[in-house]
């Protein structure tokens, strides 16, 4: 996940992929 984020670095995916971690840090 933190390569795709890295890979994929603008505000749309940056954002998905921190909501996602958000979501998934439980």
């Amino acid at each position: 996940m933190l390569v795709l984020m890295i890979d994929n670095y603008d505000s749309f995916t940056y954002n998905l992929v921190h909501l996602l971690e958000e979501l998934g840090a439980d």
